[in-house]
């Protein structure tokens, strides 16, 4: 979702951005940002500083820095290119001065830039935010955005907050989205953004209003969007012969479009950029050892990580035996069915490791709540509805449940499958002198036949009933 921030030109670039990642907002500034929204303040920015025009989403990553903090820009210059004629009139549908760009050099970004300054007159900046999405999408990016008509780039590395933040509750939590999607998108958004369609915008200012460039462009589809690219002499990642619609950060890989829009096609092994085929995988079995503390993962095979580390190293481990391919149909939203094919080597990895953790620190009651309300958190995260009150409830619920969830999970990972083979640790619930039935001290198996009449009682209720007993 591409986002981008309208300000004034004489207006600081030492500001924060907040930016989603799918779908594409301009928020036009109707209202006068000369109030000290909470917003504002956060951007610690003087209001004058703030008098901007607009704020824009879109399928790109954007930066947060906090107060206090500069932008570090990745530019062969610090001086902002300087603003040719055509930012100086009056677009097709209206004037902006200065736009920040939610950019990731993709097809949607690439093409947002010229059709900002061709219909909004603006100069653009582009902000792209390093969430893990590899060396390779940020090589050239300077170039390609330039190339579009920005005038600027700037970076910012949020892998670890991104992991710590985002990643590790919604992992605390179990939360999985229709029995499959691991949230790798959806998790992203909040930390690039603190925005999600028009509900989070409203969470941070309620008193933005929001357009939408999808909903008034002419462009309709990937292959307009490469003719539009096409005439405007912008270089874009993709072809007709190759419309992928993909969105990468250290969680996770996804692919949508091209071939997979029917769900009747097979996924090309090509395809696949995270994790190797498990028919090409070793033919030896690898054991990885995941260290837990509070439900919350610190190692692997005993060596402590950061959360950024700790992942990469999984998704390595992971990919390299073809560990987390998903091929679903979900429900968007909106309300449509879309098909995504994912690449989630180290999430797959760890959620086989807490969930498998959890059985010997969980009582069935809790475990059952937990399992309920995880449904309901994965919805949320799903809906961007990161900042809600109910899943920030939710958390601080999952948090506590999973104090006692400590220990590690000795996982065997072999050609596309991940097997638990131990699991130990010092707040188990498992008893072995009791599950073993041996001593009787605590459980006496003759205990059992009141609990089976008790319990089976409505049952034999309802029997003597229908015999007439």
């Amino acid at each position: 979702m591409a986002q981008l921030k309208a300000v004034s030109s004489s207006s600081s670039l030492n500001l924060p951005v907040h930016v989603a990642k799918r779908d594409l907002f301009l928020c036009s500034n109707n209202v006068s940002f000369a109030k000290k929204s909470a917003l504002f303040q956060e951007l610690g920015a003087r209001k004058s500083e703030v008098q901007g025009d607009a704020v824009v989403s879109n399928r790109g990553n954007v930066l947060r820095v906090h107060c206090n903090k500069g932008i570090q820009v990745v530019a062969s210059s610090d001086k902002v290119t300087e603003v040719n004629e055509a930012t100086k009139t009056k677009g097709r549908r209206g004037k902006l001065n200065k736009v920040v760009l939610a950019y990731s050099g993709g097809l949607d970004t690439s093409v947002i830039v010229p059709w900002l300054r061709e219909n909004y007159g603006c100069e653009v900046v582009c902000f792209t935010a390093d969430v893990g999405q590899g060396v390779g999408e940020l090589e050239g990016l300077e170039q390609k955005a330039k190339a579009s008509g920005a005038c600027q780039l700037v970076v910012k590395d949020l892998q670890e907050e991104f992991v710590r933040d985002f990643i590790f509750p919604c992992l605390r939590a179990g939360a999985i989205y229709e029995r499959k999607y691991l949230l790798g998108t959806s998790m992203a958004r909040p930390v690039i953004a603190k925005v999600r369609f028009e509900l989070t915008f409203f969470a941070l200012n309620p008193e933005l209003n929001v357009v939408a460039p999808w909903r008034e462009w002419d462009i309709t589809g990937r292959e307009d969007a490469i003719e539009y690219a096409k005439k405007h002499n912008v270089p874009v990642p993709v072809t007709k012969k190759s419309i992928y619609s993909r969105d990468r950060n250290l969680w996770h890989l996804s692919h949508e479009g091209d071939i997979l829009e029917d769900p009747a096609n097979e996924p090309k092994e090509d395809m696949y950029m995270m994790s190797t085929s498990p028919e090409a995988a070793p033919v030896k079995p690898e054991y990885v050892e995941i260290g837990i503390v509070a439900g919350l993962p610190v190692s692997v095979n005993g060596e402590k990580l950061s959360p950024a580390s700790l992942l990469s190293c999984l998704n390595e481990i992971g990919g390299k035996h073809g560990i987390g391919r998903v091929d679903m149909v979900e429900n968007r939203l909106v309300g449509m069915k879309s098909r995504g094919v994912y690449e989630t080597p180290g999430g797959t990895i760890l959620f086989t490791a807490a969930r498998e953790l959890e059985s010997l620190t969980l009582d069935r009651e809790t475990m059952q709540v937990k399992d309920s309300l995880a449904l309901k958190y994965a919805e949320l995260v799903y809906a961007g509805r990161w900042f809600d009150p109910l899943r920030e409830s939710m958390d601080a619920f999952m948090e506590k449940i999973t104090e006692t969830t400590t220990g590690s999970v000795r996982l065997k990972l072999y050609k596309g499958s991940v097997s638990v083979v131990s699991r130990t640790s010092p707040k188990s619930l498992y008893r072995e002198d009791i599950s073993s039935f041996e001593s009787g001290q605590i459980y006496d198996q003759a205990d059992a036949a009141g609990f089976i009449r008790l319990y089976g009682l409505p049952m034999r209720v309802r029997a003597m009933l229908e015999k007439g007993i």
